[in-house]
C-alpha cells in the first residue's frame, strides 16, 4: 500500500472515531438537557394512576422513551425534538403501564359499555346525556353509575403510540410524517373539529374542568379548590368527560 493511501485510511478511520465521539456527545447532551421532561411526564400521568403504581417504574420508563426518542429522532421529519421526545417518553410510561395491566379489564369493559350508552342516548335525544339518562341506558342506578366512572378513573382521551382506530398506523408515526398528503392535512383538520365540536358540547363544569387540567395544568387537588368541589367529584367530571370524548372519537372513527 503506498504512503498516499495508508494516510488516506488512517484520515478515514480517525474522521468515523471523531463522527462517531460527536454523535455520542451529543446523545448525552441531549439526554442531559430532557431529562427534566422525563420527570414531568411522570408526575403529570402519576395524577391519574392508582397509588399502587410507583412513580420510579414510571420514570425509568419514561427514560428508555428519552433514550429512544435520542435514537430515532430525525430533523427531516420537520417536528422539533422536544415534541418527538415527549410523545416518545409518554408513550414509554404508558406502554409500562399496560403492561402492568394497571385498568383491569372489568373496568375497560365498564367504559366500553358507558361509551356505547352514551352513543346510543345521543343518538335517540340529539344532544350529549345527562348522568341520569346514561345510568338509565346502563340499566344501574345512578350510584353504581357513579361507581363505574370511579373505577374507571385514569382513562386516557387517545394513546399515540396505540394504532389509531380503523388503522394500523400510530398517531404519533402520522404525526412524522415527512410529507403527509393533503388528505392528512384534511383528516387532521376534521378531527380537530371533531375535538372543538366535543369539547363544546360538554356540560360546563365538563369544559372547565378539562380546559383547567390539560391547558392550564392544574391538578384535580387545585381544579378542586378553584371550583369549590371535593376532589372526588372532579375526579368524576374529569372521567366522565374524557369517556364522553373518546364516544365522540368512536363514532367519528367509525368504529
Amino acid at each position: 500500500m503506498s504512503t498516499v493511501s495508508a494516510e488516506i485510511n488512517r484520515y478515514l478511520e480517525n474522521s468515523h472515531i471523531n463522527l462517531e465521539e460527536e454523535k455520542n456527545k451529543c446523545r448525552e447532551e441531549l439526554i442531559m438537557k430532557y431529562a427534566p421532561l422525563v420527570k414531568y411526564v411522570a408526575d403529570r400521568l402519576a395524577i391519574r394512576m392508582p397509588s399502587h403504581i410507583s412513580k420510579d417504574d414510571m420514570t425509568s420508563a419514561g427514560i428508555i422513551g428519552l433514550f429512544d426518542a435520542v435514537e430515532n429522532y430525525d430533523s427531516g421529519r420537520g417536528i422539533k425534538f422536544e415534541t418527538y421526545a415527549f410523545y416518545r417518553i409518554r408513550g414509554a410510561v404508558l406502554d409500562e403501564m399496560r403492561k402492568l395491566d394497571w385498568i383491569p379489564r372489568s373496568v375497560r369493559r365498564d367504559i366500553q359499555e358507558i361509551e356505547a350508552a352514551i352513543n346510543a342516548v345521543r343518538t335517540k335525544l340529539g344532544r350529549d346525556p345527562e348522568d341520569n339518562e346514561i345510568a338509565g341506558e346502563l340499566g344501574v342506578s345512578l350510584e353504581s353509575y357513579f361507581k363505574m366512572i370511579d373505577k374507571a378513573h385514569g382513562v386516557n382521551l387517545l394513546s399515540l403510540d396505540e394504532p389509531m382506530m380503523g388503522s394500523s398506523v400510530t398517531a404519533v408515526n402520522k404525526m412524522e410524517s415527512k410529507t403527509p398528503s393533503p388528505f392528512d392535512e384534511l383528516d387532521r383538520n376534521e378531527l380537530k373539529e371533531v375535538i372543538a365540536g366535543a369539547l363544546s358540547n360538554l356540560p360546563e363544569k365538563g369544559r372547565m374542568v378539562v380546559s383547567l387540567y390539560y391547558f392550564d395544568e392544574l391538578t384535580l387537588k387545585e381544579i378542586a379548590s378553584v371550583m369549590g368541589l371535593t376532589e372526588s367529584r372532579i375526579s368524576q367530571i374529569h372521567t366522565k368527560s374524557i369517556i364522553t370524548l373518546r364516544a365522540k372519537l368512536k363514532t367519528y372513527f367509525g368504529s
